[in-house]
């Protein structure tokens, strides 16, 4: 099941979309029929797929919010649009959709359309697998290796990011963040903190030592910390 979001500004086509995508097997993370919402829930979101309306409200399009996908998101979108003129299809080209389906839609080919995206995305995961991470700064993407993350905590709907190289902070919750370490040797010891197993100095009563970091174990996480440990 894929994470897909909805962009258009009508909503009845915007429906229609949700009822599409949800036929599919896949999960609607959010909707929006504007370039602000769009890009402020697209950025802390980080769904798999967007269905982009090229049309929007407001004074930017959304081939505006596809060069920012492109440029700066890094997430696969098909432009679902009633525009096919010369200049627009120009503009759209140079920001490499996955797809440009016309309106009115034939469900059957937006569907394959969906497929073959998520297909793709899925192989070019699988032809380059990465351990690097990357951390927005500012206005840079900060390349981080796991192994150099100490341990992060939960603040409201943000995620702070202890590690080698500074703080960061993360614009989605714990939880999300979680989600995409959970095969990285990171484990959750409290509601509010996620550590790098490997960084474990010392375990002492309701407490975990990394380096200079004391953090303490949560009773609900006491028992997942016990499973993973290995004692001589």
């Amino acid at each position: 099941m894929a994470s897909i979001y909805i962009v258009e500004d009508e909503p009845i086509i915007r429906q229609d979309l949700v009822f599409c995508v949800e036929d599919l097997g896949h999960e609607v993370v959010g909707q929006a029929s504007n370039y602000e919402k769009a890009i402020a829930e697209i950025s802390r979101l980080q769904p798999d797929l967007t269905l982009l309306d090229i049309n929007l409200d407001g004074d930017k399009d959304g081939i505006d919010l596809g060069q920012k996908l492109y440029t700066e998101l890094h997430i696969q979108f098909i432009y679902i649009t009633s525009f096919y003129d010369k200049p627009t299809v120009e503009r759209a080209k140079h920001t490499f959709p996955a797809a440009y389906v016309l309106k009115p839609f034939d469900e059957e080919d937006l569907k394959i359309n969906i497929d073959l995206a998520l297909l793709k995305k899925r192989k070019t995961v699988e032809r380059f697998e990465s351990s690097k991470l990357f951390v927005k700064n500012n206005q840079d993407l900060v390349a981080i290796l796991p192994s150099e993350i100490i341990y992060l905590e939960a603040d409201d709907n943000y995620c702070r990011v202890y590690s080698d190289k500074g703080p960061f902070i993360l614009a989605h919750t714990l939880k999300k963040t979680e989600e995409k370490l959970a095969d990285k040797g990171f484990l959750r010891i409290h509601k509010s903190y996620l550590i790098n197993f490997e960084r474990i100095d010392i375990i002492t009563e309701g407490m975990v030592h990394l380096g200079d970091h004391q953090l303490p174990i949560g009773k609900a996480y006491k028992a997942d910390l016990q499973a993973f440990l290995v004692t001589l």
